[in-house]
């Protein structure tokens, strides 16, 4: 359903899509066309349905629910700021990558149509919405945590640039171009097959025939086919998994790095009694956890998932075997379900390390639930154009001169 995908005329391979056996070395060596009706069982393994039929459809439920949950929250007025921005684009992203697939999975895996050829009319289809359309989303995703993490980084060591660069009007700006480019990093894999309509025999009734379609390479790919698959894997590989990962290691590093000092620094304000601002430091560091926390859920799953695409393209342009076909495929199965198991975890991050989250969760869906504490609900009153005063989302950061600062989230 996402990232590797490849095609040797009648097979499509996608980590965390439906085709698993294939390499692309076979989609580099095999210009000849097939002659086979679209088949998904000769490219199972012994766990796809189970994980496409069960798992994948079960998760995706449950991360619809906590997602839907969180943009709720999300977009409620007193939790309008930039991070929370980001993290509503965030929970979007990773909700629509899991649930786009699950009607193909229910149909093909969980009914068990996949015994049987794939009807013409499915051919495009289940392509599109196992593999190519939720590669976009998940690619937004980790560009998403990419920028989430940057900005994050700003507000703690730069926070007087801060101000001007992480507004709502910035990050929405941000947001649009990242989705315009995750679009157009994948929109041309939509062209790169043909689907011949061929006429084969139901190998479950041979009684009946069914109309299925043998799938080829496009003209336009056969003819650079190795230019093609070089450039598009070698790409994701530098530009959606190593910088973005590298990155993200290193934004931790430094946040950890900010807290232990902001840390130190509220010991020494305890010592002198100034009690507001160790209680606006020690907001600022659970925020900060939290944002760090969410990267290191991000980095767990996404980081072996990197690792195993880089060992992919490097064996298969330059022709050696690092690890068995099989293995491969078990491991990127695997990896993609516990990429679907990490999506509902932010919620209960949110629950569980901020009191602003929780606080408003409980106003919307418990009955009862005592209002917003003001004390710590990291708002303040601020001055507007017009004279008026307003309540603005804020979260204390800290200077490199050791004063305390309050800046928009």
């Amino acid at each position: 359903m996402m990232e590797v995908s490849y095609s040797n005329g009648n097979e499509s391979e996608s980590i965390f899509s439906h085709n698993e056996t294939s390499t692309m070395g076979d989609a580099l060596s095999n210009n000849s066309e097939s002659e086979e009706a679209f088949n998904l069982q000769l490219l199972m393994n012994d766990y796809s349905l189970t994980a496409y039929g069960y798992i994948s459809p079960i998760l995706a439920v449950i991360n619809v629910i906590t997602n839907s949950l969180v943009c709720i929250v999300l977009l409620r007025q007193n939790m309008r700021s930039p991070t929370n921005t980001i993290l509503l684009f965030m929970a979007l992203s990773d909700m629509l990558t899991g649930v786009v697939p699950v009607p193909a999975f229910v149909h093909f895996y969980t009914l068990g149509h996949y015994e049987d050829w794939v009807p013409y009319n499915w051919c495009f289809a289940y392509n599109a919405i196992t593999e190519h359309i939720p590669t976009m989303f998940h690619t937004a995703s980790i560009w998403l945590t990419m920028a989430l993490a940057f900005q994050r980084y700003v507000y703690v060591c730069h926070s007087l640039k801060a101000k001007q660069w992480c507004t709502i009007p910035n990050v929405l700006k941000s947001v649009l171009v990242i989705y315009i480019i995750s679009v157009l990093c994948e929109v041309h894999r939509f062209f790169e097959h043909t689907y011949i309509k061929t006429t084969a025999k139901s190998m479950v009734d041979p009684a009946r025939n069914i109309v299925s379609c043998v799938m080829n390479n496009s003209e336009w790919v056969t003819s650079h086919i190795n230019l093609y698959y070089n450039s598009y894997y070698w790409f994701r590989v530098v530009f959606i998994h190593f910088i973005p990962c590298t990155s993200l290691v290193v934004f931790n590093l430094l946040l950890m790095v900010a807290m232990f000092n902001a840390q130190q620094r509220r010991k020494q304000l305890l010592k002198q009694n100034r009690r507001s601002e160790c209680r606006k430091l020690k907001e600022s560091n659970c925020t900060t956890l939290m944002l760090v926390a969410v990267v290191f859920i991000f980095l767990v799953v996404e980081l072996p998932l990197g690792i195993l695409f880089i060992i992919f393209i490097i064996q298969t342009s330059l022709g050696i075997n690092i690890i068995d076909n099989n293995v491969q495929s078990v491991a990127s199965l695997f990896i993609n379900i516990a990429i679907l198991f990490s999506y509902p975890i932010n919620f209960f991050i949110y629950c569980a390390m901020s009191r602003q989250f929780r606080e408003t969760f409980k106003r919307l869906f418990i009955p009862g639930a005592a209002p917003l504490d003001r004390e710590h609900s990291q708002y303040i009153s601020l001055a507007t154009q017009n004279g008026t005063r307003t309540l603005q989302p804020t979260t204390p950061t800290v200077n490199n001169d050791h004063t305390t600062k309050t800046t928009n989230i």
